[in-house]
């Protein structure tokens, strides 16, 4: 069958790589896509992944089986829904369902109301009421714009100038435009960070192994937030005991009180959470697979990954199964100056040294007219690889990375560092 995934990125292509190991699938469509993902076997369709009307078009044209929506833009833009009404088949959820990505507020409000353990907050339209809010509890504190910020709306402030210089980049400079024209200040959690996603279809969840995700631009978790320098999955220093309490009392709650609310989710739940002293705790959820965590989840999945999605879109019982031993380590090849400001066009260099059993995700990547890869986004491509102990795997990883070495291009070395 044919299968279509909307996006552009790494996540977009490690969910068409998935999808071409499976059996039943011998073409594998992705609108846009990019330029680095055509060697992989991906056809590529010039078509933005917001214009519904052109991709049910497609879809409809080329006999699609199912779609795959990647980002989180096109769930909020309403794209399965105008899949739905076409009667095609599109895994995802509802722009109504993806409201849980879409707004902080509306997270945090839904969080209240069905009990789920996450941090005490409080929003704010107004800049000097927000100001006198943050005077009045101090530091450390999270400043987080309510709309969608690419993963970088978000400032953890361990000092009172560096909140305000936040609110005020928010609210008054309006850095991340309507999104931030909301904001949620909320209390600042001590612990260790790990990502919980699961396949949810109404309230039946699915849970994959746990990832951990890093999220500053710079070592030692220093810089600026970024949409994720690298990842690891599974994650050895998180307790079992504590990924089990996460999905009783996040993910099965979170899954029920959407039904409730009349916004039932079927899709890829994802919840950013924290190990604190008192348990999980929510910082976000996201209404689709992370990035850059997919890129080592999803090679984890020993099922039929073409089959998984389409038993949910058909209200079937899915065969979720996941490989249990070893790690699988993903680094990131950033342009320089990211998540601020960066150049694009720059020439990629060593992709042709890397090892053939090295995993290569593209996500900001094009062809020049000689027919060169340059550079095409912040985050450029990541690399991945499986070993069975964290040492190892970032041993052959770093060792590929710097065959990439380029002046115009920065990776974090510290990738899965606490997990040795």
């Amino acid at each position: 069958m044919k299968v279509l995934v909307i996006g552009s990125g790494g996540r977009e292509h490690a969910i068409c790589q998935k999808l071409l190991s499976s059996r039943d699938v011998d073409t594998v469509f992705c609108a846009p896509g990019n330029d680095g993902m055509k060697n992989s076997g991906v056809h590529c369709v010039d078509i933005q992944e917001k214009n519904a009307k052109a991709l049910i078009h497609f879809a409809q044209e080329e006999a699609v089986a199912f779609t795959v929506v990647g980002p989180e833009i096109p769930l909020l833009s309403g794209v399965v829904d105008a899949f739905t009404e076409a009667g095609l088949l599109a895994f995802g959820p509802t722009k109504a369902a993806a409201l849980i990505e879409g707004s902080k507020d509306f997270a945090k409000q839904f969080m209240q109301k069905y009990a789920i353990p996450t941090a005490n907050s409080k929003t704010f339209t107004k800049y000097k009421e927000a100001k006198a809010y943050l005077e009045e509890k101090g530091v450390p504190i999270v400043i987080k714009a309510d709309g969608l910020a690419a993963g970088k709306g978000v400032a953890v402030a361990m000092t009172m100038p560096e909140a305000v210089l936040a609110l005020k980049e928010m609210m008054l400079e309006e850095r991340f435009g309507e999104a931030s024209q909301k904001v949620v200040i909320e209390e600042f959690l001590e612990g260790e960070e790990f990502s919980l996603m699961a396949f949810v279809n109404g309230e039946e969840v699915y849970p994959m192994p746990i990832a951990q995700d890093h999220k500053r631009a710079y070592d030692g978790d220093k810089g600026p937030n970024t949409g994720g320098m690298g990842a690891y999955s599974p994650v050895p220093h998180i307790p079992e005991k504590l990924v089990e309490e996460a999905i009783q009392t996040i993910l099965f709650p979170a899954a029920k009180g959407m039904v409730e609310e009349g916004r039932e989710f079927r899709g890829i739940l994802y919840a950013g959470l924290i190990a604190t002293n008192e348990g999980p705790k929510v910082i976000e959820f996201n209404a689709r697979f992370g990035d850059p965590e997919t890129q080592v989840v999803l090679p984890r999945l020993e099922s039929d990954f073409a089959e998984l999605i389409f038993a949910l879109l058909k209200n079937e019982t899915p065969d979720v199964r996941f490989k249990k031993a070893g790690i699988h380590l993903g680094i990131v090849l950033a342009s320089k100056g990211y998540p601020e400001q960066y150049e694009t066009g720059q020439l990629l260099t060593g992709l042709d040294q890397v090892s053939p059993e090295i995993a290569i995700y593209h996500a900001g990547t094009k062809l020049d007219t000689a027919g060169n890869l340059i550079s095409n986004g912040g985050r450029v491509l990541l690399l991945q690889t499986f070993a069975n102990t964290m040492k190892e795997a970032r041993q052959i990883l770093y060792a590929e990375m710097k065959k990439l070495d380029n002046p115009n291009f920065f990776y974090r070395i510290d990738i899965g560092a606490k997990a040795e």
